[in-house]
């Protein structure tokens, strides 16, 4: 078995760019050309499982990434690998696990999905950018010396900030009348959102590299092309409709009530993600915080005004 890249959730927001990056990047890589990209998913009938089954030097393989033990990364002869984790309440616990095994593995060098870097702190109100700050206290300590890794702390996701745009001009569209739009950005504050594809292909560029030790420990910021405010977002909806929006909310996060299941017993702290947006709001994640090995590396690309003409097509 060929030495080994593994991709978790390789169908995800992140992974499938950080897989195809690859596949493009490693046959002409002096040292990794002979290593296989091992990308995990949920079901391998998806339709995107189906797309990078194609690329090459990919193999898709179904398995649940919170079960991956020291000895399955052996087995699999795993040398670097790629996680996106989720960020529910149980994060820190199945993170953590899986650097144990990779720890324990001998796996070389690791590439994770942090979350925005201004809230990566232990006093953050939200829950989950506290976790993100745990696991890079964890991997920070000298027992975890051996393990090579760079997080990524990303602003906020373009398609979840512009959703409710979307939402808001196919509706106008069917209908032609207006709801109220109802945004997660404030009217004036300049936010750097990114799309994850740039997410990605800076990951696959790490996970590259010949050798990777230049980038160990790093926390790298990362943020699209351009700033946008909230009342950028009014406009371009205006545009799309050929009208003027009649009613507006900002600083919305009424959305988040949706992701809490009936009857759950993490209620309190899924509803204090409704404080992660407060450091955009206050201008703290703007373009300019953009690490400057994100520039040099692989600057990101896809701008607001892409997403949102994607979106809609």
């Amino acid at each position: 078995m060929a030495p080994t890249i593994l991709i978790v959730g390789a169908t995800g927001n992140t992974g499938r760019s950080v897989t195809e990056t690859l596949a493009k990047l490693l046959p002409t890589s002096p040292n990794l050309s002979d290593h296989r990209i091992l990308a995990l998913t949920r079901s391998l009938a998806s339709p995107a499982a189906q797309k990078l089954a194609n690329l090459p030097g990919v193999e898709i393989l179904e398995k649940p990434w919170v079960d991956i033990t020291a000895d399955w990364l052996r087995e699999q002869q795993v040398t670097r690998a790629f996680i996106a984790s989720h960020n529910e309440p149980t994060q820190f616990a199945e993170e953590s696990t899986f650097y144990l095994a990779s720890l324990k593995a001998g796996v070389k060098y690791v590439v994770r999905i942090s979350t925005t870097a201004a809230n990566v702190h232990p006093d953050c109100d939200a829950y989950y950018p506290r976790s993100h700050w745990a696991i890079e206290a964890l991997l920070s300590s000298p027992e975890f010396s051996n393990l090579q890794w760079t997080s990524l702390q990303p602003n906020i996701f373009t398609p979840l900030y512009l959703y409710p745009a979307v939402e808001f001009i196919k509706n106008y569209r069917q209908t032609g009348k207006q709801d109220t739009l109802r945004l997660i950005a404030s009217e004036d504050a300049p936010v750097g959102i990114i799309h994850p594809d740039d997410v990605g292909v800076f990951a696959a560029h790490l996970l590259s590299q010949d050798n990777p030790s230049t980038h160990n420990k790093a926390k790298y910021v990362l943020n699209g092309p351009v700033d946008i405010t909230g009342r950028d977002i009014v406009n371009m909806v205006e545009k799309y409709i050929g009208t003027g929006v009649k009613d507006v909310t900002y600083k919305d996060t009424s959305f988040i009530d949706s992701y809490i299941p009936p009857d759950s017993p993490f209620k309190s702290l899924i509803l204090s993600a409704k404080n992660a947006p407060k450091t955009a709001w206050e201008g703290k994640c703007t373009v300019s915080t953009t690490s400057k090995e994100v520039l040099e590396i692989a600057a990101p690309t896809i701008t607001p005004g892409d997403v949102l003409k994607g979106l809609l097509e």
